[in-house]
């Protein structure tokens, strides 16, 4: 009888395998989909939780963790390896736990693997969700690691102050380049931004900042790097603030672009500083507290879906109010 049980306990488990290190950009040829099995049982005694993923996040810091691990890295980023299945941040519900915080049925979000079920062996980096009246989706993106990130970067590390100029550099994947138009007209149109632009179809982007920040700019949240941090430099106004949590251009390439106008820093007194989500998780009630009063307000104009396509990306001049 107890082997039949065992049996019964074993189910199908679809997941994504990550094949090799990369060089260059990613391909679906580095990642493989295998059909496994899984018991959906905990060994006796057991303090890890057991969870069935309901959503998947794709970041752009995953791209960092598919190179051998390198020693900058610190605690910061622990690569993949080989032949195990891809992790990330995701929302999943308990079917079972062995840790007295997290009980069956509870809905969690933090760091899971790409299959359909997952033995989460360090619960204590999972977080109960306790606001359930908006998508759970929201707790892969706005509500989590990515909207933290803005917030403590733009709040925590530049400190606005009324009346400064602001420059955010969005990127993110999209259908094809009419997305792009699209987003300009809405980030202008419907969010409120002062102006918006894709940096893509500029041909000088020293211009193009000194077009759309003629005073200036006071802060910049950086998550680009190459090219447009040179040009960013160039019009930093006096005791200007940049927070540095990516450089994505940079992700993709053997050799990293040099940056040529690093003296501006030392000219106009800009503070750069770099820093990671992590420093700032114990932020996350107060970060709630705020966004999901903004959310309220602003549902029906935040946009989400899944989108595949060449990465267009825009920039967002505004000023603080």
């Amino acid at each position: 009888m107890a082997g039949s049980g065992e049996q019964e306990a074993l189910v199908g488990n679809k997941q994504v395998i990550f094949k090799d290190f990369v060089s260059g950009f990613p391909k679906e040829s580095d990642m493989f989909v295998t059909n496994g099995t899984v018991k959906l049982k905990l060994p006796e005694g057991s303090r890890a939780v057991l969870v069935k993923n309901l959503y998947l996040s794709c970041d752009p810091y995953m791209r960092n963790l598919m190179k051998p691990q390198d020693a900058n890295y610190g605690s910061l980023f622990t690569c993949y390896t080989p032949g195990s299945p891809v992790s990330g941040s995701g929302v999943a519900k308990v079917l079972e736990s062995g840790h007295p915080d997290i009980k069956e049925g509870d809905l969690v979000w933090g760091v899971t693997t790409w299959e359909e079920y997952s033995v989460i062996k360090a619960p204590e980096t999972l977080t109960k969700i306790r606001h359930t009246d908006v998508p759970f989706s929201y707790y892969t993106g706005i509500l989590v690691v990515p909207g933290l990130t803005a917030y403590a970067g733009f709040y925590e590390v530049c400190s606005p102050k009324k009346g400064e100029y602001v420059c955010v550099l969005c990127s993110g994947c999209c259908w094809s380049a009419c997305w792009a138009i699209h987003k300009v007209d809405l980030l202008k149109n419907k969010l409120g931004f002062d102006e918006a632009f894709n940096y893509k179809e500029e041909h000088d982007l020293n211009e193009a900042l000194k077009r759309y920040f003629p005073e200036g700019i006071d802060i910049y949240f950086e998550n680009v790097g190459g090219k447009m941090l040179d040009a960013v430099l160039l019009n930093m106004r006096i005791h200007g603030r940049i927070a540095v949590c990516g450089m994505i251009s940079q992700y993709n390439i053997d050799k990293p672009e040099g940056v040529s106008n690093l003296m501006n820093i030392v000219y106009k007194r800009v503070r750069v500083e770099g820093f990671a989500v992590l420093d700032y998780l114990h932020q996350y009630s107060k970060f709630l507290d705020t966004v999901i009063p903004l959310h309220q307000r602003w549902k029906d104009n935040i946009c989400r879906g899944y989108c595949r396509g060449s990465g267009e990306r825009s920039c967002c001049p505004g000023r603080t109010l």
